[in-house]
């Protein structure tokens, strides 16, 4: 029965069909679907190709009049995600089958009891948490926010919903062209925002670094496509160095008997770039495009000391920079990370990172939490408990909003950790930032609401003190301690932020309820019947949003009660008034509210010119990639695609964004600004003002200079047409004598 819908297509693939197309499109299925067959063949076990076929056609019926935007069956899609969950991340039958799945109780008749019929409880609690939600939310909300929420409530029963998960986003990622410009930045912005962080903790090192490479590639598409431009002109001279730098190591490794793969590996595109922004050099001055990776053929009892041994043959070689030397093969990171890294000096004057690791520490690094369990390493196992147990600490308290609750958990996607010791050794990994009120917080809740303080290798400190790797750490504390809302800003983990809110929510809530009896007794004492009002009115006397507010601010003597006898009449009837009507405006009225004369940006389809102002987190200027961000009181704000705050606002606010594109071009100024190095000699100042006010006719707002041993570095803020005006004024600019480099300041 399971094979019907398979022959059917065998069978279509032999008649002489109508359609060559479709024919051509069954020959093309069948190829992908023993692809993934073979893909399967290490992780599988007798029985499980048989249920794997059954997914298969399952899937292929249910999703057979369906389409992908690119105009390819649709069925192109979850079998391309369980080809991903099986190769790239070296997952089980189960998880395969789920893959194939993933999309048809969302997308077609069949639903979670055919599921279970099919194939059993797991597949349909897997399924379950891979459905995306549907219904009715909050607009406040971001619909992603609720869908990665949901998510992540299937923790408790299984980490494979997140893998699949991640698959299910890689392949969407890889398949991103086919939609509209304004559907990729915001995908891409959530998958460099939540799903690339993600992958890392996990430890899916191929996966995390494709989904920040893809990310970049739609949110800063010039940026993506002139480093693999400069990557692919730079390759031969880059492999023949690569090639020259390894050839005596080769030779050394097999003389002293080390069965080893050396080899070079290209830095991705986004940490190429992320370097570019962070040391303030273009890519030609990014000397660390790639790594030198040693793998070692060594048994799990001596790969520790053969990683030495390596590291010893490489630093005879080459000379190492001591600073550079990251040990973590002593300390794994909490994502079961392993390797030894440094860099040392090549014999043509470059630094060279060296990576050394074992076969068994490779896999675990590309692979992640999939490869553990083949290796059963208790120690990772521990820490990947520990890690989701934290997550499910955080689901614990689902009054929090979904964004606040984003906002929680991805503090716990910290890539920087550090390790801290409690006072009788015990080694605790905590995110990089942490203070010691993070980790009173870490030890258990009452430590944390009670913490006055701690000693930090045996000296006091306030529980504001950021923590080093390395300190040994002894929390104080009292019983009269309780936690204080400034405390929120001297955390950073997630579980120390959630408690805090937790306690302080329940603080407020017991002085709410004092409040009231304040109220009752005021309302007694006036001789006011309950009857003759509503608590609604008084709201609006007073201002305040909610009943339980109201209170609180009565406690807290924020509102005076001595005043409320002029609500009330001398009858102890409310006085007349009128009631303001206060209705949240819908996106319609908000856009109508703040349509004006605009006349260089024209924003959404059909909303017609309306009314902007220019962010200046990011100061646009005519021709650059821009969005309009819908604020809460000051209309609408037009951001650059790369403005720093892009990726938050559109992975979190989505359904506040609304498309915007320059018109033909105005004559208009834009404040723009520009960063200059150079060598500081006499007369470069004047040289670089005649440029930009004499050859270009550049109005200036404001020149500083500063300089130091011989070199200047020159901030100038000024008045541009638009891109192509400010592209022309830096070209100029970098043909004056002494200029070393001229950047536009985000």
């Amino acid at each position: 029965m399971e094979d019907k819908t398979l022959n059917n297509l065998q069978e279509e693939i032999k008649g002489p069909g109508p359609v060559i197309d479709q024919a051509a499109e069954n020959k093309e299925i069948l190829k992908r679907y023993k692809s993934l067959l073979r893909a399967c063949r290490g992780n599988i076990e007798k029985g499980d190709r048989k249920m794997i076929r059954l997914a298969f056609n399952t899937a292929l019926e249910a999703h057979k009049e369906m389409r992908r935007r690119s105009g390819e069956p649709y069925i192109y899609h979850p079998m391309a995600v369980a080809q991903i969950v099986a190769e790239e991340i070296g997952l089980g039958a189960t998880a395969v089958v789920c893959a194939l799945l993933h999309d048809v109780v969302e997308d077609t008749h069949l639903t979670l009891e055919d599921m279970r019929g099919l194939f059993g409880p797991k597949v349909e609690k897997i399924v379950d948490g891979l459905t995306k939600i549907s219904g009715v939310f909050d607009h406040t909300s971001s619909l992603q926010a609720e869908n990665f929420r949901k998510m992540l409530l299937t923790l408790s029963d299984d980490v494979r919903v997140i893998l699949i998960k991640l698959a299910d986003r890689l392949h969407n990622m890889r398949t991103l062209n086919s939609l509209s410009k304004e559907k990729q930045l915001k995908i891409a912005s959530e998958t460099a925002y939540l799903y690339a962080p993600l992958a890392h903790r996990l430890g899916l090192y191929a996966i995390k670094t494709e989904l920040d490479d893809l990310a970049l590639k739609y949110t800063e598409q010039e940026v993506y496509k002139s480093i693999a431009r400069k990557l692919q002109q730079t390759k031969k001279d880059r492999d023949r160095f690569i090639s020259d730098f390894i050839k005596p190591l080769k030779e050394e490794f097999e003389r002293q008997g080390f069965k080893a793969q050396i080899k070079g590996r290209p830095k991705s595109i986004n940490s190429i770039w992320n370097k570019m922004k962070k040391q303030q050099v273009p890519f030609e001055e990014i000397y660390d495009l790639f790594a030198i990776r040693i793998i070692l053929d060594s048994p799990p009892e001596t790969e520790k000391a053969d990683c030495w041994r390596a590291y010893s043959i490489v630093t005879d070689f080459f000379v190492p920079n001591p600073d550079r030397l990251r040990d973590w093969i002593s300390t794994p990171k909490a994502n079961g990370y392993e390797s030894l890294h440094t860099t040392v000096m090549s014999s043509s004057g470059k630094w060279v990172e060296v990576q050394i690791r074992s076969e068994r520490m490779d896999e675990i690094a590309e692979k992640g939490y999939a490869a553990h369990w083949k290796y059963k390493t208790t120690d990772v196992e521990n820490a990947l408990d520990e890690w989701l147990g934290k997550i499910r600490e955080l689901l614990e308290h689902p009054e929090s909003s979904a964004i606040d609750f984003i906002d929680d958990f991805k503090l716990n996607l910290f890539a920087d950790e550090i390790f801290i010791f409690t006072p009788k050794g015990e080694l605790k990994t905590m995110p990089a930032g942490s203070t010691a009120l993070d980790f009173a917080f870490d030890i258990h809740t009452d430590v944390g609401s009670r913490c006055i303080g701690a000693k930090i290798n045996h000296k006091l400190v306030p529980i504001s003190h950021k923590l080093n790797s390395g300190d040994q750490v002894e929390i104080l504390t009292s019983s009269k301690q309780q936690p204080k809302e400034e405390w929120l800003s001297m955390v950073v983990t997630a579980k120390a932020k959630s408690k805090i809110k937790s306690v302080l929510r329940e603080h407020k809530r017991l002085l709410a309820e004092d409040g009231k009896d304040r109220f009752e007794r005021k309302i007694r004492n006036l001789k006011v019947d309950h009857s003759s009002f509503s608590i609604n009115d008084l709201l609006l006397f007073y201002k305040v949003p909610t009943p339980s507010e109201f209170y609180y601010r009565i406690a807290t003597e924020a509102i005076d009660l001595s005043n409320l006898s002029d609500y009330f009449g001398e009858d102890g009837r409310p006085v007349a008034r009128t009631v303001v009507k206060n209705e949240t405006p819908s996106f319609e009225d908000m856009v109508r509210n703040v349509r004006g004369n605009a006349d260089s940006l024209v924003i959404g389809e059909d909303l017609g010119r309306i009314d902007y102002k220019l962010a200046s987190c990011c100061n646009p200027i005519s021709g650059d990639d821009v969005f309009g961000f819908i604020t809460v009181d000051e209309g609408i704000k037009i951001h650059r695609t790369n403005c720093p705050n892009a990726i938050n606002l559109m992975s979190k606010h989505g359904y506040r964004i609304v498309k915007a594109r320059w018109t033909e071009k105005q004559d208009l100024a834009f404040l723009a600004g520009i960063m200059i190095n150079g060598v500081d000699e006499v007369g470069v100042v004047n040289n670089i003002t005649r440029v930009i006010s004499n050859e270009l006719k550049v109005n200036m707002r404001s020149i500083s200079i500063d300089s130091n041993e011989g070199l200047f570095q020159g901030k100038i803020m000024l008045f541009v047409r638009d891109t192509e005006h400010l592209t022309r004024l830096m070209a100029k600019l970098r043909q004056v004598n002494g200029i070393l480099s001229v950047s536009r300041i985000d």
